[in-house]
């Protein structure tokens, strides 16, 4: 992952694409700024965490900007998001969510609501990067109403 941001950099310098040069150095900064709270160097499966935490502020700040009306901000956030998801694995569809979950319900044994934390927990080993825990969330308590 760390090889291809820095290939990715590179091109990007080498191309003259601010935008997305910009948005690839703070995805830079974020990971060394991990590296530096954890003491070392955070492992590949850590890294979507970390993203998604990136972009899940990107459009708090997008959602801000539009309301304001500062379109240049807002495209500026739109654009770093992008750039952002492009390192993320594919996320599941809502479909393949509900699949996930459904089996990770049964192979926990979950039946009340007071057993969500295994479930959650369950999933975010497995799925970590690939689902959003908030819309899984709902589906857990869902089930095990």
């Amino acid at each position: 992952m760390r090889d291809r941001l820095r290939a990715e950099t590179n091109a990007a310098l080498k191309a003259q694409d601010k935008p997305r040069l910009s948005a690839l150095r703070l995805i830079s900064a974020a990971l060394q700024q991990s590296d530096i709270v954890a003491k070392a160097a955070i492992p590949d499966a850590e890294i979507p965490a970390v993203l998604q935490k990136m972009i899940k502020q990107r459009r708090e700040s997008l959602a801000i900007f539009e309301k304001a009306g500062r379109k240049e901000q807002a495209q500026q956030e739109a654009t770093e998001i992008a750039v952002i998801e492009e390192f993320l694995p594919k996320q599941m569809s809502e479909a393949e969510a509900k699949e996930a979950v459904a089996a990770v319900v049964k192979e926990v044994g979950a039946a009340s609501p007071k057993e969500m934390g295994k479930v959650m927990a369950a999933l975010k080993e497995r799925y970590a990067g690939r689902m959003d825990f908030g819309k899984a969330s709902g589906l857990v308590k869902e089930l095990l109403k």
